[in-house]
Formats: C-alpha cells, structure tokens, sequence
C-alpha cells in the first residue's frame, strides 16, 4: 500500500512517497503553492500516478500539544483534500519535523540555497516515515 506524506506550508507543500509495501519513505518533490483548485488536482494527479491508498499530512502542535492557528488551517486543509481524493487521510504530529531536517541537511554540508529547495520534501519525509515506523510497531 503506497501512502503520499505531505508537509504543508504557505508557500510550499513537500511531498514524500512510500515504497509499494509501505515500509519507507522516498522524497518526491516539493510543490509551489498556487490557486488551492490547482494544488489539489496536482496531489490528485500524483495519487493517481502513484496508486497512493492513504494521505498523512503532517500537523503542526505547539511544544505544549495545543493546537493553535496553525493546526486548524491544516485541518481545513486536509478536510478539503481528502474530499477532493476520496482517500482516507491521517495527521502526523510534526513538530520538530522541519528542525530535524535542518539538522540533517546542515550535518551533509548542504548550502543555504540547496536547503531552501530541499527542506520541505525533506521534512515530508521525517512526516512520513514516522507514520510508516508506528504502523509497523502496531
């Protein structure tokens, strides 16, 4: 089962895959936010493309666990595209998430200007594979 991981922004959504048997996460692409009709029919094309059975989008708690303005623009988000895709859809907590990628991208060297093309994808992926690892671990 293939499952499309997103890490939503204003500006930018990155985009992680799962491999066919939903064991890891690949980074895939990150898109630039438009009109919210051509960002859901871009998503819709890729699970199409992709055969993606679920979607996880990660959602963004404050460090207390609280949700704030932030969580309930992504849950609107998200309820908006799991209509538009008919596909089941799970939020992964993603605090830290684009921290960690951060870290990882400035312990491989990588340039300010390679970081800023890289981060969200990246931070889609530590969304993703977080959700594979506790499927695994049910």
């Amino acid at each position: 089962m293939r499952i499309i991981g997103l890490d939503v922004g204003v500006k930018r959504i990155g985009i992680a895959i799962s491999d066919p048997m939903g064991w890891t996460a690949q980074g895939h692409s990150v898109l630039t936010r438009g009109r919210l009709t051509n960002d859901l029919d871009y998503l819709a094309g890729l699970c199409k493309e992709y055969e993606i059975e679920r979607v996880v989008v990660g959602f963004p708690r404050n460090m207390n666990g609280t949700v704030g303005p932030k969580g309930e623009e992504i849950k609107e988000f998200g309820s908006m595209l799991a209509n538009h895709l008919s596909l089941p859809l799970d939020y992964w907590d993603e605090r830290l998430s684009t921290v960690e990628a951060q870290r990882i991208l400035l312990q491989g060297n990588v340039s300010r200007r390679k970081r800023k093309e890289v981060i969200d994808k990246l931070a889609a992926v530590n969304i993703l594979q977080g959700y594979l690892d506790r499927l695994a671990n049910k």
